[in-house]
Order: C-alpha cells, then sequence, then structure tokens
C-alpha cells in the first residue's frame, strides 16, 4: 500500500473484502475509484487482476500484470499472480515460468514455491516438484496442501517411507484430512494399522467434517479392513463411500451409451492419412482403469527408447479444442473433418507432447480414457500403437468399486455402472480394433503374470521395439508414476493380486452387472 493516502489504503482493503465475498461490482467501483487517481499503483493493479481471474476475464487479467509488471519488474506477487492468471488460461509453460520469476525474486513466500510444485508435478517432473514443495512446506509447515502433495510426489517417485512421514504430518494437524488418509492408503504395499482403524473410526463419526474427506476415509477404512481379512467390514466401507459420493455427483450411463453409438457411427469410415507414419512416436494405453494399464506402462518405460509420460490430458485437449473451434461437438463433427483436419490435430497433439520425446524418441501415453477416441486414431495420428489392457473383468470391476477417483462424475461409484461401462469400453475398442488391427492390440494382464518373458517380447513386438531384458526388471526403475498403483508397479511381478473371490456372494449385485454367474 505505500504511497497511497489513508483512503484508497481503505478502499483497496474493502475491495479486498469484496472480491473475497463475491461482490464483484463493488469491487470494480472500489478498485476503479483507486485506479483513476494511481493508475500505476502494483496493489491496485494485482488486486484488479485477481478480480478479472474470479469473474472468469483470465486474459484481461494476464494483460493487467503484465502491464503492471513493466512498471514494477521487481514485484515478486505480481509474477506470481501472473502464474496463477496464466494457468487458468491452460499456458502452463508461461505459468511455470511466472512461478519460478516469483520464488526467485522473493524466496521466503510459501505461495509461489507451492504453486511451482504442484505444476511441475503435474508436468511428471516429480523430482523438481518434491524440491519447490520442501521448500513450501519450510516456510510454511501449516500450508496443508503443501504437506499432502509433497507426499503425492514422493510417493509417485518411490520414496514412500518419506511420503508416509508427510501424510501423518498432515493428519497430526488436520485428522480428518482426507487426501492425506488417501496418501497412506494408496501406498498399496503397505498395510494400515489397528491404530488408524480407530482414528478412522473416529473421524468417521464426527459430523463436522466434509463430505469429500468422509469419502475419503470410508476409502481408505474400506483398504484396511480388506487387508485385516475382514471382508464384510470393507465391503460395506467401500459402498457407503461410493453411495455417499454418488449422492454428490451423481454420474449417469445414458449419455455414454450414446456417445459410444455416435462415435462408433461417425468413425466407420475415415479418409485415408496424408501421411501414414504420423504419431509413430507415440504408444497410447487405453481401456479401464484398474485392469494393469500402470504395469504395461512401467515394462514399456524401462526400455531404453521409451519415456513413460503416464496419464496425459493432451489427446482429449485438442479435440475438445476442435469441438470449440467448429461449434459442434465430439463426435458429431467427425465426418466433416478431411484429412487435412485430421493431420492438423495430430500435429497438434505431438506439438503439445513433444516434451517427452526430449530424451528418448518413444513415449507411452497411458490415459485409459482415451478408449473414447482410439477410433480417430487412424485418421489423426495413423502411426502411433493403441495397447489395450484387459484384466479379469471381476477383478477390474471390483478394483474400480475400491478405488477412490479424483475426476467426478465417474462411473466407479455403483456396480450396475460399472458393468456397463466396462461393456462399452470392450464393445467399442473391439470395434476400433477390427477396423484398425495393425496399430490396435489387445494385451490381458494375465498373460502378462502367468508368462512374463513371452508376453513381454510380444508386447514391444506390437510396439516396433526389440526386446530388451531391463523390461523384465521393470520394477527397479526410478521414474515418476502418478497412478494409484504407484507402489505395485514398483515390486516384482505378483500372481497373488486377485481380491474379488474372498468377498463371496457380497459381489453378486457385481457379478450380474457383468454377466457373470453368481459365486
Amino acid at each position: 500500500m505505500s504511497g497511497l493516502p489513508a483512503g484508497d489504503v481503505e478502499r483497496l482493503h474493502a475491495a479486498a473484502r469484496a472480491i473475497r465475498d463475491r461482490t464483484p461490482a463493488q469491487a470494480e467501483r472500489l478498485l476503479g475509484e483507486v485506479l483513476a487517481r494511481h493508475p500505476a499503483h502494483a496493489e491496485a493493479l494485482r488486486l484488479l487482476a485477481i478480480l478479472q481471474l474470479h469473474t472468469q476475464r483470465a486474459p484481461e487479467a494476464v494483460a493487467t500484470l503484465q502491464e503492471a509488471i513493466a512498471r514494477h519488474p521487481g514485484d515478486a506477487l505480481l509474477h506470481a499472480d501472473l502464474g496463477n492468471a496464466h494457468s487458468a488460461r491452460g499456458e502452463r509453460d508461461a505459468a511455470i515460468a511466472a512461478w519460478r520469476r516469483a520464488t526467485g525474486l522473493d524466496p521466503t513466500q510459501p505461495v509461489p514455491w507451492f504453486n511451482l510444485g504442484r505444476a511441475l508435478q503435474l508436468e511428471g517432473d516429480s523430482h523438481a516438484a518434491v524440491a519447490a514443495l520442501e521448500t513450501a512446506c519450510a516456510l510454511a509447515p501449516g500450508l496443508l496442501p503443501a504437506t499432502i502433495l509433497l507426499g503425492d510426489a514422493l510417493a509417485h517417485l518411490g520414496r514412500f517411507d518419506e511420503a508416509t512421514t508427510r501424510y501423518r504430518d498432515a493428519l497430526r494437524q488436520h485428522p480428518a484430512s482426507g487426501d492425506a488418509w488417501r496418501g497412506l492408503s494408496n501406498i498399496k504395499t503397505v498395510a494400515l494399522a489397528d491404530a488408524d482403524a480407530a482414528a478412522l473410526a473416529t473421524q468417521l463419526q464426527r459430523r463436522d467434517i466434509a463430505d469429500s474427506d468422509r469419502v475419503a476415509m470410508g476409502h481408505a477404512l474400506g483398504k484396511l479392513e480388506e487387508d485385516r481379512g475382514r471382508f464384510p467390514q470393507a465391503f460395506a466401507a467401500f459402498a457407503a463411500a461410493n453411495a455417499l459420493q454418488q449422492r454428490l455427483t451423481p454420474w449417469r450411463l445414458p449419455p455414454l451409451e450414446a456417445f459410444v453409438e455416435q462415435a462408433l457411427a461417425a468413425t466407420a469410415t475415415l479418409p485415408a492419412p496424408i501421411d501414414p507414419t504420423l504419431g509413430h512416436e507415440v504408444i497410447f494405453i487405453v481401456g479401464l482403469p484398474r485392469s494393469g494399464s500402470t504395469l504395461f506402462e512401467q515394462v514399456l518405460a524401462a526400455h531404453p527408447q521409451v519415456e513413460g509420460a503416464s496419464e496425459l490430458p493432451d489427446l482429449g485437449i485438442v479435440i475438445q479444442q476442435e469441438s470449440v473451434r467448429r461449434g459442434v461437438a465430439y463426435p458429431q463433427w467427425v465426418p466433416q473433418a478431411s484429412a487435412a483436419d485430421w493431420q492438423r490435430l495430430g500435429r497438434d497433439y505431438l506439438a503439445r507432447t513433444a516434451r517427452w520425446r526430449a530424451a528418448r524418441p518413444r513415449f507411452t501415453d497411458k490415459l485409459p480414457d482415451n478408449w473414447k477416441h482410439a477410433g480417430v486414431l487412424r485418421a489423426m495420428l495413423p502411426g502411433a500403437t493403441v495397447l489395450e489392457t484387459r484384466r479379469d473383468p471381476l477383478e477390474t470391476a471390483w478394483s474400480c468399486f475400491k478405488q477412490q477417483f479424483y475426476s467426478q462424475p465417474h462411473f466407479a461409484n455403483t456396480v450396475a455402472d460399472i458393468g456397463a461401462c466396462l461393456r462399452a469400453c470392450e464393445r467399442a475398442l473391439d470395434a476400433s480394433r477390427a477396423r484398425d488391427p495393425a496399430r490396435i492390440h489387445l494385451h490381458r494382464y494375465e498373460d502378462l503374470l502367468a508368462e512374463p518373458e513371452a508376453a513381454v517380447r510380444r508386447l514391444l513386438a506390437d510396439c516396433g521395439l526389440g526386446y530388451d531384458p531391463a523390461c523384465l526388471r521393470f520394477h527397479a526403475a526410478t521414474r515418476s508414476v502418478r497412478t494409484a498403483s504407484a507402489a505395485q508397479v514398483r515390486q516384482p511381478l505378483r500372481r497373488d493380486t486377485a481380491r474379488a473371490a474372498a468377498y463371496g456372494a457380497l459381489l453378486d449385485p457385481l457379478r450380474h452387472a457383468l454377466g457373470l454367474p453368481p459365486a
């Protein structure tokens, strides 16, 4: 507030309160009054940009902050908020650059370090994310999101003891932190203790906790009870958590069924690609979640020519941006797209993912939900390899039911929806594979467990890769694994991963949804 008269200082305080209280018109008026007298004042411009962000005007916020920085290049807060504005526009590289600049100008501010760490973690640079998040936690030990995200980044790097320490730190601050319990539970190779069972029971009895925390703790309790062999109690905990999540964010089957029908019809005939080799660098891994996709990616990422990029949003973003450009929802515009259109979209995807080819020539894109777009890949990225992973349907479905998914609404909250979604996914991929058998390949989790070397050789051959014995030592890889299977894929292959049979008739509704006989 330096250099402002007392009246304008109070106006800026009042504007900040108005932004907080969601009265944007009042905030705009107060900021306008101050800026009319002090058009170059850094804090007034910064608050204006924050208001613009809060009112969905990110391009204006970027322009306001850039104007302010031109006048005050050494103001760390302006650079920090510029990172926020770029992030709101999806400009990740510019956001990271702005947060880096903010941390350089004022290394004592924890929030820019947190934002930088979060962005680096999303980029897959978990080592750099850990360093940034450790700084944020050192500067602000009570910054709960930084503590939890640091635990996540450490877990993704396989540093599970350190991750556990961070999650426990978070629980000492907030015993009902669902994200901390979720992090502990996702270290699936380490069972929670009896003391954790008592703590979870105590927290779940509280009435003053957020529903999201209650869902996460319910999943953690279910995992704990399963590890103790108390299967009815585990089933009850998972069912209660999913029922609450379904009430909070209902998922509906009819839109998915309609989408699959439209997509199969729209992709039946596609123009011949201009460049049949476009996308040969890419190995897509698709299918239902919890079907072994992370394990297959870990095997491939052990190959010296392959970078494991984990779950990338880029394919869906490119298709969504084209839908916005055309003003028509996908897949309705697919029949109107020319070979040149598909080549442009394929090149857009490759440009967005170029960083994953900096060290190795090939990379994996392991977003299971990309099964919804597999039908267009023979026109958009005709040189790409598509691997569908499948696992025993009951084990896949039950594993989905037990997993808390970040993205909501989600089909995994009810057994009926899981069964229907599994059938839709397999139907769509069967049709896509029949249309493009040279590029879309089916690989089964159980085959990898039964005959690892033979399955790995076939996997590599389907990707056009030579055999490398390192792929059988996948568990020794040090890459970041940013999925719920991070702990499991750092162990040698285990043949005792099946869990559904222990639940007996409790899973008969799920068997019915999958078209399987009862127990």
